[in-house]
């Protein structure tokens, strides 16, 4: 019999339902997996095991993920009387347990998934690499000295170690679909609010950010986001509905579609690595053959320089307000040489910001989002007709550990905007984007391509990912790090 372990999150909760396992067996499966491995990746931050055997020998909600194991980002997802630090020493010390579960936390437990812990991430969530000052670094299943990528690159370590089949994950400029790309999983951005933040989040980073998960299946991913993708009361956006559940789509026809391909950087200061743009080259053949029109093209507002510059001011006034809000809650002021140099230059930068300066900050990118639109307007309503837009998910394959601030502060952010050309684009626009594991370097390194659409057309998005999974299966590719 296969390990409970190697199964997807559909495949564990079957074995439930035929009463071919228990959650208390998948839980105590994936326990003893953490508990042999995580010494060499640190991907779990803190474990919740002893409460998370009582909940799986108890009457778990029957859920149709009822007794699957699942680990949550240590940002975001609270639940009550438990810790949440968002990679920051100072909360970890202070030991602030929340007062109330999150909207999707309770939607995450209702699904029947049992938490056994939550998962390292970077300080505040504000890079693209795995390795906070507060704790060791998150090191990669298929190269334990590359990085797993950032924010959520403990639950991908996570999940392609095989400790859990899914994992909680968020994503403000890539943070979702970089660690999928580095760890070899499906990682989707939802639309803007597809995933409630509430209650006690309205929008982080004016909008850019949401929740999601990283998986190793694209039925996975789709069944879980028909469960968490809900409302709450009081959310300041509202995603488009979709047609049925995207489940639904797993193995629906595509129909021909008109894709465009874009595997050049817009500035030549950006990473352009010949297995990014190999990956790219290869989805475009897969979706040919799937009977899609592909060609060359891309926005023309995707390359406009001033893009950066407008986004990082929202980064740096949520930093500031944050670190605002945290210091209330640990009742002392957080200082700087408490924080690593990029956040504590965000937490200046924004303190330093007057609100005509971010205002104009946001009216610039609302602008530019609409012309960003007009790639996937249909041609009658004056747009480009576009249905996809297929990229690179970050500029190179993994880097090593250490890459990013081993030149000083000032280079760790010309090598962070030089990784990433490619995905905080789409957090500020809304639409929703895909990190699929169609490529590998010659030494086994994932290399992922992301697909986009339209906004709230994660209906296409899954329908597609389940064409090119089909079509280049890769579930049955795993790290070689040993049990």
């Amino acid at each position: 019999m296969t390990e409970p372990t190697e199964l997807d999150a559909t495949a564990q909760a079957d074995l439930v339902r035929r009463g071919e396992a228990s959650p208390a067996e998948l839980v105590d499966a994936a326990i003893a997996r953490i508990e042999g491995t995580d010494g060499q990746l640190h991907a779990v931050l803190r474990d919740r095991f002893d409460a998370a055997r009582a909940e799986a020998a108890g009457a778990l909600p029957d859920g149709p993920f009822r007794g699957v194991p699942l680990l949550l980002k240590d940002m975001g997802a609270h639940m009550a009387g438990e810790e949440t630090a968002y990679g920051l020493a100072p909360l970890q010390q202070a030991g602030i347990r929340w007062r109330r579960d999150s909207h999707l936390a309770t939607l995450f437990r209702a699904a029947g998934f049992v938490v056994l812990g939550r998962t390292n991430v970077p300080e505040l969530g504000t890079t693209v690499t795995t390795e906070p000052a507060a704790n060791a670094p998150a090191c990669n299943p298929w190269d334990p000295s590359r990085s797993t990528g950032g924010s959520s690159g403990g639950s991908a370590a996570a999940v392609a170690a095989r400790y859990v089949p899914v994992a909680h994950a968020s994503d403000g400029g890539g943070s979702i679909r970089i660690p999928a790309a580095e760890c070899g999983l499906v990682g989707l951005k939802p639309s803007r609010a597809r995933v409630s933040q509430g209650p006690d989040v309205g929008e982080g980073w004016a909008g850019a950010t949401i929740d999601g998960v990283v998986t190793r299946t694209v039925r996975d991913t789709a069944a879980v986001l028909d469960l968490i993708g809900r409302p709450m009361p009081g959310d300041p956006y509202a995603a488009p509905p979709l047609p049925r559940l995207l489940l639904e789509e797993v193995g629906a026809p595509i129909g021909r579609l008109r894709v465009g391909l874009l595997d050049a950087p817009p500035d030549e200061r950006m990473l352009d690595h010949p297995d990014c743009r190999a990956a790219v080259a290869r989805a475009g053949r897969l979706l040919e053959d799937l009977g899609c029109a592909v060609e060359p093209a891309s926005p023309a507002a995707f390359a406009d320089e001033r893009f950066s510059r407008h986004f990082n001011a929202t980064i740096a006034a949520d930093t500031a307000r944050t670190l605002a809000d945290f210091e209330r809650i640990i009742d002392r002021e957080i200082r700087d040489d408490e924080l690593e140099p990029r956040n504590a230059y965000y937490r200046v930068t924004g303190n330093r910001m007057t609100a005509p300066e971010y205002l104009g900050a946001r009216a610039w990118l609302g602008s530019w989002s609409r012309r960003m639109a007009e790639f996937w307007t249909p041609a009658e309503d004056g747009g480009e007709g576009f249905d996809l837009l297929v990229t690179p998910t970050v500029g190179a394959p993994p880097p090593e550990l250490g890459w990013f601030t081993a030149a000083g502060p000032r280079e760790e952010g010309r090598r962070i905007s030089a990784f990433i050309p490619w995905t905080a684009q789409f957090n500020v626009t809304g639409q929703p984007a895909v990190s699929l594991p169609l490529h590998t370097t010659d030494t086994g390194l994932p290399v992922g391509v992301q697909v986009v659409a339209a906004a709230g057309r994660e209906d296409l998005l899954v329908r597609v990912a389940a064409a090119l999974e089909e079509a280049a299966p890769w579930a049955g590719r795993r790290p070689r790090l040993p049990a």
